[in-house]
């Protein structure tokens, strides 16, 4: 990398001291970051690093501050005027389309819209998160955190805007998603809009009325069923193979190993199976799946783990001398640990019975660099959970007092493996097929508050995925 010469760096200066902590926060945004930080200093290292970077660092800088509407500073520090730039960037645009876009649009929105698209997103966002939101464009940093929105992925944001009535924006944000779409999607977006419309129907859950207040995510956000129908071909996961793939399955408690079992034979996976484990046999089992080459040749993985754990570890059968991060079973199976899986969807289901969270201790010296053995130092990391590309995480605890029931079951895991059957026979999408665990456990809370269960759902699935 380039270092940055000292008029540059005096430009930069000048750009960050010359701000207002929401232009910051939008140059931040525009520069493809997500960070919350948008003190002066954080700004300044983003434009050392994207000018830097940057073949046209000049050019990066004024298509900034232009779309920031500081024209004061593009013709003082840049000395260059708006026309001048406007007139290069007809030939060539710096700044990534998305997020001039969602900054467009975050401009022309009203506080009015922007507390309807809060009430539409309620049952989507944490009550914690939309108390600090302050405009749209922290909405769209938000829903690309939980990897709900990208720039290939704008449905969610298109549908927002319909509903509240902002049918200009949800224009503009239909003609971005066709010029990045496939050829593809595009014949079937063209053959959608084509098709006769179903005749408007009353108290139906599928219908979209564009409506500025009073409607539920669930309701507003659920496609009608030509459209699912029409879905094309590229956007699915090919998930076909015989077996689908390998899934493991890790059973510390031994309660429901079998039912997991059973369940992923009948959707034709090679099952392997370990009861009983300690954190070290837990890891070093993990570590050897794909050691075996047949292993690799599946269109998929899964991977099912039942134990007691804090919200960030896994105890097996160990007491807190030994613990295994939760992000470090999903970093085992990434691309860069094994090529081999890269592309190929990876799904994590957690059962975990919740003990007391770790007490303050000495540290603990450990062989295996990768076991967690020091919880003081370990900070949380359940919200990198997952990092990578094609993972499905699913993740639910509840108290360990439950296992002191004769015979107990979970109920996350009964509902599960009914609902994946069930969506196999259906061919229902895996996301789809999880709403359905949701709102099993959902009655299930509702009828006995004295054994909840907590669900908590990420992925990074980059396509729908049947589990045919």
């Amino acid at each position: 990398m380039a270092p940055v010469d000292q008029p540059e760096l005096q430009a930069i200066n000048q750009i960050a001291e010359a701000l207002s902590s929401s232009e910051r926060s939008r140059l931040l945004y525009l520069c493809e970051s997500l960070d919350s930080d948008n003190s002066m200093t954080c700004v300044r290292e983003m434009l050392k690093s994207k000018v830097t970077g940057h073949e046209r660092g000049n050019l990066f800088l004024a298509e900034l501050l232009l779309q920031l509407r500081r024209f004061d500073i593009l013709r003082k520090v840049c000395r260059i005027s708006r026309h001048e730039v406007e007139g290069t960037l007809q030939y060539q645009q710096v700044l990534p389309r998305f997020r001039v876009l969602m900054a467009h649009v975050s401009e022309d929105m009203a506080n009015e819209d922007l507390n309807s698209v809060k009430f539409l997103l309620s049952a989507t966002l944490p009550r914690e998160t939309m108390e600090n939101i302050q405009n749209f464009l922290d909405v769209i940093i938000e829903l690309e955190k939980l990897d709900l929105v990208s720039p290939e992925r704008v449905d969610l944001v298109e549908k927002c805007l319909k509903n509240i009535g902002r049918v200009d924006l949800a224009k503009k944000v239909a003609t971005y998603k066709m010029s990045v779409a496939t050829p593809e999607q595009q014949l079937s977006q063209q053959q959608r809009c084509r098709a006769p419309c179903p005749p408007p129907t009353t108290n139906s859950s599928h219908s979209l009325p564009q409506t500025r207040r009073g409607q539920s995510l669930h309701t507003a956000m659920v496609p009608v069923r030509v459209q699912q129908s029409c879905q094309s071909q590229p956007d699915r996961y090919k998930f076909n193979s015989n077996p689908r793939g390998v899934c493991v399955i890790i059973d510390c408690v031994g309660n429901d190993g079998d039912m997991l079992e059973q369940t992923f034979k009948a959707l034709h996976f090679n099952v392997v199976i370990y009861k009983w484990l300690s954190v070290d046999d837990t890891l070093s089992a993990l570590r050897g799946i794909f050691k075996q080459r047949e292993n690799l040749k599946g269109d998929g993985f899964v991977c099912c783990i039942i134990s007691r754990g804090t919200a960030n570890h896994l105890l097996g059968t160990d007491s807190y001398s030994s613990h295994l991060q939760l992000d470090t079973v999903r970093s085992l199976f990434n691309a860069e640990a094994c090529p081999m899986m890269a592309g190929k969807p990876k799904l994590f289901f957690v059962q975990r019975y919740s003990v007391p969270e770790f007490q303050p201790c000495a540290r603990m010296h450990h062989r295996d660099e990768d076991l967690e053995t020091d919880g003081c130092d370990a900070l949380s990391r359940c919200d990198y959970i997952p990092t990578d590309a094609d993972v499905f995480w699913s993740h639910c605890w509840t108290d360990e007092r439950q296992l002191e029931q004769g015979h107990h079951r979970s109920m996350y895991l009964r509902a599960l493996t009914d609902a994946l059957l069930k969506g196999q026979k259906r061919k229902t999408k895996l996301v789809d097929i999880h709403t359905e665990v949701n709102g099993a456990i959902f009655d299930y809370n509702r009828r006995n508050p004295g054994a909840n269960y907590h669900i908590d759902l990420k992925h990074t699935l980059r396509k729908d995925l049947y589990l045919q």
